[in-house]
């Protein structure tokens, strides 16, 4: 491969606009293909991203012919993300696939598989982990500042947010409501900043109440259809983790609560607690016979997402892979654990 990185992208949507956009500011990086079930939206894309000399295609596999490219972006809806992205591997690219990694944790495993055989890396789109303050608390973590993390509380909650755009009302299509879609971000970050440990047991409840319905209620978004709604509005889980460690999940499209939104992760350590999401990371410890909190004062101030799609690149050129297929086939079990457990009512082993 040459020192220029040259990317297709399956999926030409809003997300896809986003990569590029970041994309563009990596050195050495050039969009040379799209590929989308719509020529319309390719067409829009080329021109909203202002870029020259990129073939279209309406069939990826046709793209993914292309000798040219070295990597792939994988921006489709949940139900495209495991098919694309095992084609595009095995079709000798790198791969980067927005979260969440697939439909199920048999489908991320292959998809890991698949990197491991092309030799390829196989990148997750979780761009809270380059978030400054994730950096920071991560680093607290690892010198043992926290000491042993116990329970972590991760919340993804919306009062009244369900997407009155795509397909996030289809269980079908998405695999599920906010847990999977939303959620996804603030179990991967909690994860994340505990040390990744090995989740062994899951319990959940999920509950419809609101989606289901033709909305009474002015909502941001504007309506949304609810006569196509089959995900939960809300979804309330606790892991366990082979370390003794527990993490309880609280994630929602719409709860009748005070706030809007809150994304929000708190972390209890047998030396200090730390709190992310919603302002500047916390410290929460003792300090000369005094309960103290601590909060830096000056943080990098480069967006998460821009880090994300820089890392890729420069994980293709053989620095470590920042967000491996491993890690979120982790979070992919914790997903079907949390929601196998609200279909059969009770506690599940993650094998």
């Amino acid at each position: 491969m040459s020192e220029k990185v040259r990317v297709g992208f399956i999926g030409s949507g809003g997300i896809a606009g986003t990569h590029i956009k970041y994309l563009k500011l990596v050195k050495d990086v050039e969009v040379i293909a799209l590929s989308d079930v719509s020529q319309a939206a390719m067409d829009a894309r080329i021109k909203d991203q202002q870029l020259q000399d990129v073939e279209t295609f309406t069939d990826y596999k046709q793209m993914l012919r292309m000798k040219e490219i070295d990597a792939v972006s994988v921006c489709t809806p949940n139900y495209l993300h495991y098919k694309p992205t095992v084609d595009a591997l095995r079709s000798g690219k790198h791969v980067i696939v927005e979260k969440p990694m697939a439909m199920n944790a048999r489908e991320a495993k292959a998809m890991c598989d698949a990197a491991k055989r092309a030799k390829k890396v196989l990148t997750i789109g979780f761009q809270q982990r380059f978030n400054p303050g994730t950096s920071f608390l991560r680093r607290a973590v690892e010198e043992g500042k926290l000491g042993d993390i116990v329970y972590v509380r991760a919340q993804a909650l919306r009062r009244r947010g369900i997407p009155s755009w795509g397909v996030f009302g289809r269980k079908d299509l998405q695999g599920g409501g906010p847990l999977i879609d939303i959620g996804v971000h603030i179990i991967e970050v909690s994860h994340y900043l505990m040390g990744k440990p090995k989740p062994v047991a899951a319990s959940a409840n999920t509950y419809t109440y609101l989606g289901n319905k033709k909305p009474e209620a002015t909502a941001p978004w504007g309506d949304w259809d609810y006569k196509t709604y089959t995900v939960e509005d809300l979804a309330i889980g606790l892991v366990r983790f082979d370390n003794g460690a527990t993490l309880v999940i609280e994630a929602s499209f719409a709860a009748h609560m005070e706030d809007n939104d809150i994304f929000k992760t708190t972390l209890m350590g047998t030396k200090a607690g730390a709190s992310w999401g919603g302002g500047p990371p916390r410290i929460f410890t003792d300090y000369c016979g005094k309960m103290v909190n601590i909060e830096p004062k000056a943080l990098e101030k480069e967006d998460g997402f821009a880090v994300k799609m820089r890392n890729w690149i420069e994980s293709i050129h053989g620095a470590p892979n920042p967000a491996p297929g491993e890690d979120g086939l982790a979070v992919q079990q914790i997903l079907d654990a949390l929601y196998l457990s609200a279909e059969k009512g009770r506690e599940v082993a993650i094998k």
